[in-house]
C-alpha cells in the first residue's frame, strides 16, 4: 500500500494520524512536490486524475480525498470500529463533522491564507470573518462535549490537523474556550500527534518566507 502526500498538508497529516491510530504502516510513502508539479506527471494522473494530494494506492485500488481515505483505512484495516462506528446515526454525526471540516473550517483557512502564501496578496478582512464564524460554530458544536462527534473518532483527527494548522499560522483560537480545551486534549490522545506537529512546522516555513 503506497501513500502519496506532502508532509505539511493538513489533509495528508490527518491520514498519517489515522494510520498511526490503527497501527497501519504504509509500504511506501512518496512525497509529491506540488510546487514542482509532481501532481501533473502522467504516472500520478493515472492514480488521481484530479491531481490532488493525498492519494492512496492500495494494491491497485486508488483513492483520494483525505477524509474518504481515513474512513476507508479504518473500515478495512481497523481492529475495531471505534474511530468510525457501524451505528448509522453515529456515522452520520461523524460524517457531518468531516464535511464541516472540509467545507467550512479548513476551507476558511485555505480561502484566507493561501492567497497570501502563494499569490502574495494582502489579507482580506471579509475572509478573516469567515474564519471567526467557523470557529464560533465549532465552539458551539463542542459545548458540553469532550470530542467533536460524541466519542473520539476520525472527525477529531481531521479537525485536529486543521486546527493545528491554524495554530502554526498564528491564529488565536484561545478565545474559543471549547475549541481550546478540545485542542489540548486531542493533542494528548491522538496517536501520531508528533508526526502531525512536525508537518505543521514544515508548513510554517511558508509563513516564515
Amino acid at each position: 500500500m503506497d501513500f502519496y502526500y506532502r508532509p505539511g498538508s493538513a489533509p495528508c497529516r490527518s491520514v498519517l494520524m489515522t494510520a498511526k491510530a490503527i497501527g497501519l504502516e504504509f509500504d511506501k510513502k512518496i512525497i509529491i512536490n506540488t510546487r514542482a508539479g509532481d501532481q501533473f506527471k502522467p504516472e500520478y494522473l493515472k492514480l488521481n486524475p484530479q491531481h490532488t494530494i493525498p492519494t492512496l494506492d492500495d494494491n491497485g485500488f486508488s483513492l483520494w480525498e483525505s477524509r474518504a481515505i481515513m474512513v476507508y483505512l479504518v473500515e478495512k484495516y481497523g481492529k475495531d470500529d471505534k474511530l468510525f462506528p457501524k451505528d448509522v446515526q453515529k456515522q452520520a454525526l461523524i460524517n457531518q463533522r468531516l464535511y464541516f471540516d472540509m467545507g467550512t473550517l479548513h476551507k476558511s483557512f485555505a480561502d484566507y491564507y493561501y492567497p497570501q502564501i502563494f499569490q502574495k496578496q494582502a489579507p482580506n478582512a471579509e475572509l478573516y470573518k469567515k474564519i471567526e464564524s467557523a470557529f464560533e460554530i465549532f465552539n458551539t458544536l463542542l459545548e458540553g462535549q469532550t470530542y467533536a462527534a460524541g466519542d473520539y473518532s476520525v472527525a477529531d483527527i481531521a479537525l485536529l490537523a486543521t486546527v493545528s494548522t491554524f495554530d502554526v499560522a498564528g491564529f488565536d483560537y484561545k478565545p474559543y474556550a471549547n475549541v481550546a480545551k478540545w485542542y489540548e486534549n486531542a493533542k494528548e490522545v491522538t496517536p501520531g500527534w508528533v508526526i502531525n506537529w512536525t508537518g505543521c512546522l514544515e508548513f510554517r516555513k511558508y509563513f516564515d518566507n
